[in-house]
């Protein structure tokens, strides 16, 4: 054998490596599995009945959006297509978390899972009702076949001196992660109305709070992993997530205990999850502990090995000014059958078999 025909086949075999009852990958008589850990920002999920008031009319059949079971359930459809289109040749079985936000309660996730597009997936959900105004939560679906949840625990932020404050709850997962401890905690950080600098102390103190979650993780597991996840309203190098939570831009200089921002450079090459303005923001990040990271992680402990945009052709809008943006739901008043406003994001993990 030639060495370059070799080198090929030593190079095919990694990148085949595959999630839990899948094929595994072999190279120098190392195989491998790679998980897949992925965020999706649903945009309004909303039933189609009246239980918030004010805030839930205009997703009912009465209000503004005339938000009906056809609607609803194309909508479910369309997610769920999404979520399918994440199985991989590496990831056969899809992600085996994925965090999302800006739904309305547990039932809707429970329809979302039951889809024909995803059913076969056997995923299961974690959901918590949050203060939130609006009536919007974070909420976690996973597959049961690669992820064991062990614990939850729901953390509301408080901003002293702003006692009507309300906003969505950061939900903390801990689980079995391919024999390793892991700890997801899915935010959806407030929102920059009023301004970016006039609100950015809102996303700062929920960096603070994420930062304080993972730090009490740590106190009991010092070696454990830690992912945030979540739509953050902020871009990687905002004061949020670069200062507060110290996430950073550079692998090498992350310690056990810091964070890692894998999406710094997919913003500076003009990829992102959102389009406001014909420019693209990138809110819908996944942060991985430096626990996951390969100089730190134990020996034989998953690692964090990419990242991606899920950017996938029939989720980009054809049409109009939006045209190249996520096709969302609604846009201008106008029913679009669309996904979201947000594409997805996923993180892959390795670990040697």
């Amino acid at each position: 054998m030639s060495s370059k025909r070799f080198a090929l086949l030593v190079l095919a075999a990694v990148m085949t490596a595959v999630g839990a009852c899948a094929q595994s990958a072999m190279t120098d008589r190392k195989q491998f599995m790679v998980f897949g850990v992925a965020f999706y920002n649903l945009e309004n999920l909303f039933d189609t009945i009246n239980n918030n008031g004010q805030y839930d009319l205009e997703f009912s059949p009465k209000g503004s959006r005339q938000w009906d079971g056809h609607k609803y359930w194309s909508k479910i459809n369309n997610l769920a297509r999404t979520i399918a289109a994440m199985k991989t040749k590496t990831t056969p079985q899809g992600p085996a978390i994925i965090g999302v936000s800006e739904i309305e309660n547990k039932s809707v996730l429970d329809d979302l899972v039951k889809a024909e597009a995803i059913k076969g997936m056997h995923l299961q959900v974690v959901h918590h009702d949050s203060p939130d105004r609006r009536g919007v939560d974070v909420g976690l679906l996973y597959n049961p076949r690669m992820f064991r949840v062990l614990d939850v625990t729901n953390h509301t932020l408080r901003i002293p001196g702003y006692e009507s404050f309300r906003t969505r709850d950061q939900m903390c997962v801990t689980g079995v992660l391919a024999g390793d401890t892991l700890s997801v905690i899915v935010n959806h950080w407030p929102s920059r109305l009023g301004g970016q600098e006039r609100s950015s102390y809102l996303r700062e103190a929920a960096a603070d709070l994420s930062k304080h979650i993972a730090d009490s993780l740590w106190a009991i597991r010092p070696n454990q992993g830690v992912i945030v996840m979540g739509d953050l309203n902020d871009d990687p190098q905002d004061r949020s997530c670069a200062v507060n939570l110290g996430a950073k831009r550079d692998a090498a200089k992350v310690g056990i205990h810091g964070f890692y921002n894998p999406w710094w450079k997919m913003l500076d090459d003009g990829i992102g999850t959102l389009a406001y303005k014909s420019s693209w923001n990138l809110f819908d990040q996944i942060i991985v502990s430096g626990s996951l990271l390969k100089q730190n992680a134990r020996p034989g402990g998953l690692n964090y090995w990419k990242c991606q945009v899920n950017n996938f052709d029939f989720l980009i809008d054809r049409e109009g000014q939006r045209q190249g943006y996520p096709k969302r739901t609604y846009s201008a008043g106008q029913w679009l059958d669309g996904y979201s406003d947000h594409f997805p994001t996923e993180v892959f993990f390795t670990k040697e078999r």
